[in-house]
C-alpha cells in the first residue's frame, strides 16, 4: 500500500453518495489510502490532471483488475501503441464527422419514435420509460447489435457495471456479470451472420475491417456497452429532472439565453457520468511526498475533480 494518509470510510454511505466524503478528502487529505477499497484515492483536479497522463507510472494495464477478468482486456486497459491501434480501429465509428453526418439522424429518428409512443401519457417515469430506451437504442446502432432488445442492452450494461465495481467480491454480482457478458458474446456471434453487417460504420464492422481479433472486438464492444448505456441514460434523465426542479434554469433554455448543450455540460460536471478511473502503479514512484509502490491501485476520482473548489 502507498504511504498516503489512511482514511477510513463508511462503504455503504460512500456507495450511496460519495460527494460529502470526497469534499472532506479534497480539503483534508487530497491523496488518501482507503482500506475499505484497498486503493489510494486522488481527489484534487490538479493532481489528477498531472498524473493521469503519466501512463508509464499510472498504468491502465490491469491484468488482475475486475474489468479485465470479467470483460476481457479492452482498449481502456491498454497503454501506448496497443491502445492507439484499437482507438484508430474504432475511429470510423465514433469520429465527430461520423456522428454528425451519419449517426445523428438515426439517433433523432429513434428518439422521435420513442417520444411519439409516450406522448399521450399524463405522467412519465423519465428513467425507465424514456432515457433508458433512448440510450439503449442509440447503443444498439453504435455497437451494431441490432438484434438485441433495448431492455437486454440495459440489463447487460448494468450487470457489467455492477461486476466491475464489485470490490467486496459478492458472488451473486459476479455470476450475473458473467451471464451478461455471455449474452453479449451470443449476440455478437449472431450478428456476424447478418449480410448487411457492413452497411453502417458500427463498432463491430469497423473493428472487423481493421482486422482486430474476435477476442479484442468482443472486449471493446463490452466496454462500449458497460459505459455507453448507463452513463447517457443517467445524464439524460438527470439533466431533465434537474431542470424540472429548477424552473429559472429551464426558462433560460426556453428563452434561448442558454442552450441544452450548456445544461448537459453543467450536469455532467456536477454529477460526473464517469466518477472514477482506476490505475495500477507500474513502478515505484514518489508524488508530492507520497510513496506509491508497484502494483498499488490508484483511483482517480473524476467526480471529485469536477467539484474542486479551486477550479
Amino acid at each position: 500500500m502507498s504511504s498516503a494518509a489512511i482514511q477510513d470510510i463508511d462503504l455503504k454511505e460512500f456507495m450511496s453518495d460519495p460527494y460529502p466524503t470526497l469534499k472532506y478528502f479534497r480539503k483534508n487529505s487530497p491523496i488518501a489510502y482507503v482500506p475499505q477499497l484497498n486503493a489510494t484515492l486522488f481527489s484534487k483536479h490538479q493532481d489528477i490532471f498531472i498524473c493521469e497522463k503519466n501512463v508509464e507510472i499510472f498504468s491502465s494495464v490491469q491484468p488482475d483488475g475486475l474489468m479485465t477478468k470479467l470483460m476481457g482486456q479492452n482498449m481502456m486497459r491498454k497503454d501506448g501503441d496497443a491502445h492507439i491501434k484499437e482507438r484508430k480501429a474504432i475511429f470510423p465509428t465514433v469520429s465527430p464527422k461520423t456522428v454528425k453526418n451519419f449517426w445523428k439522424n438515426h439517433f433523432v429518428e429513434k428518439t422521435n419514435k420513442i417520444i411519439k409512443n409516450i406522448g399521450k401519457k399524463s405522467e412519465l417515469e423519465i428513467v425507465s420509460e424514456f432515457s433508458t430506451q433512448v440510450s439503449a437504442e442509440a447503443l444498439k446502432l453504435i455497437t451494431g447489435l441490432s438484434g438485441m432488445t433495448w431492455m437486454e442492452m440495459d440489463r447487460v450494461s448494468q450487470g457489467m457495471i455492477d461486476g466491475c465495481s464489485n470490490y467486496i467480491g459478492d458472488p451473486a454480482v459476479a455470476k450475473n456479470c458473467e451471464d451478461c457478458t455471455r449474452s453479449i458474446d451470443l449476440h455478437i456471434d449472431a450478428q456476424l451472420k447478418d449480410p448487411n453487417l457492413h452497411d453502417n460504420p458500427s463498432l463491430l464492422s469497423s473493428q472487423l475491417d481493421a482486422g482486430l481479433s474476435m477476442e479484442t472486438i468482443k472486449a471493446n464492444i463490452k466496454l462500449a456497452i458497460s459505459g455507453g448505456q448507463n452513463e447517457p441514460r443517467d445524464a439524460i434523465a438527470g439533466t431533465i429532472g434537474t431542470l424540472l426542479n429548477n424552473d429559472s434554469q429551464l426558462k433560460m433554455i426556453k428563452s434561448g439565453s442558454k442552450s441544452w448543450l450548456q445544461a448537459f455540460e453543467e450536469y455532467a460536471r456536477w454529477m460526473s457520468p464517469i466518477g472514477m478511473s482506476p490505475r495500477r502503479i507500474a513502478k515505484d514512484f514518489n508524488y508530492r511526498e507520497v510513496y506509491l509502490y508497484e502494483n498499488d491501485m490508484i483511483f482517480f476520482m473524476f467526480g471529485s475533480a469536477n467539484r474542486d473548489e479551486e477550479i
